[in-house]
């Protein structure tokens, strides 16, 4: 979603935040790169195997994530995220509570609070309506989500999604721009977290339908801006389920870049980065993207 932004847009000044995800059980699954091509069977059996080293998690991550932040803000970026151990309920973070505008990761809560409303039979979805849903989940779709969103009340939506979730960072934007919605890295990772386990009320065939389509985050959104920025590529080696959001200008001339979701093939690691950068679109990319693979050296977690 690409959105002009200037400083009469918000009444408030914000700082940026960073959000970030994890993802198994879906059909199909975005990754970094393309999965590593599988070998062609031999006729001899293989050699046994050594059981694979069971993952260190986030051990040693802390120190990676200062880096990563100083570096970035060498560059003039500033960057939050939080990173949550859903076996462990480890986590990692920097600027977890500052709230900042979240792009097009809103149409998540629109997603999910339309949801609700179909299994609770108080909406009925048409085909079309699924596939514009999918459209907006996978590709970012503008239209679909000011559709749904006009559809279920516009602010309305933020109030049930926070009241669901327990978010206490998330506020429904003053002008009425879904877009411009404020939320908070750590609300972020909670909500994944919440949709995941259930807890959050949505019931788990209608958590699924969003998930499998963030894992087939479409390699640009539906008005052609490149979205595997942050997580998909700086986590090449892991399958990823993603929604991101990202608009110019702030403040200025400033790049907003939001990356969330759901990271490895058991949904272990749900993940939230965002940066705010005075650069051009492509450099600020790179940077919260470079953010991220400083953090998780080879593309894994």
């Amino acid at each position: 979603m690409r959105r002009r932004l200037t400083k009469r847009t918000m009444t408030s000044a914000l700082t940026i935040a960073s959000v970030a995800l994890l993802l198994t059980g879906c059909e199909a699954q975005v990754w970094g790169a393309p999965p590593p091509a599988v070998d062609t069977v031999q006729a001899t059996a293989p050699a046994p195997q050594a059981p694979p080293e069971p993952q260190a998690g986030l051990a040693g991550a802390d120190g990676r994530l200062r880096q990563a932040i100083a570096e970035a803000a060498d560059a003039g970026a500033a960057v939050e995220t939080v990173v949550l151990d859903r076996n462990n309920g480890q986590t990692i973070a920097d600027g977890a509570d500052t709230p900042f505008p979240i792009a097009s990761v809103v149409k998540l809560f629109i997603a999910d609070d339309l949801l609700l409303q179909e299994s609770e039979g108080k909406t009925t979805l048409s085909p079309e309506d699924r596939a514009a849903l999918d459209a907006m989940l996978r590709s970012s779709d503008d239209s679909a989500a000011q559709t749904f969103w006009d559809r279920s009340g516009g602010n309305a939506v933020i109030a049930r999604i926070v009241a669901r979730y327990g978010l206490t960072g998330t506020t429904a934007p003053r002008n009425q721009k879904w877009d411009v919605t404020l939320s908070t890295a750590g609300d972020l990772v909670r909500y994944y977290d919440k949709l995941l386990s259930g807890s959050g009320g949505l019931p788990p065939e209608q958590a699924n339908i969003i998930i499998n389509n963030l894992a087939r985050s479409t390699p640009t959104g539906n008005d052609g801006y490149p979205q595997r920025f942050g997580i998909p590529d700086g986590l090449y080696a892991e399958p990823v389920a993603v929604k991101q959001g990202w608009f110019c200008c702030w403040n200025g001339g400033n790049q907003l870049h939001v990356s969330t979701g759901v990271i490895g093939p058991d949904r272990r690691y749900v993940m939230a980065i965002s940066s705010l950068q005075p650069v051009g679109e492509a450099a600020a990319r790179e940077t919260i993207t470079q953010v991220v693979k400083t953090m998780f050296p080879g593309g894994r977690i």
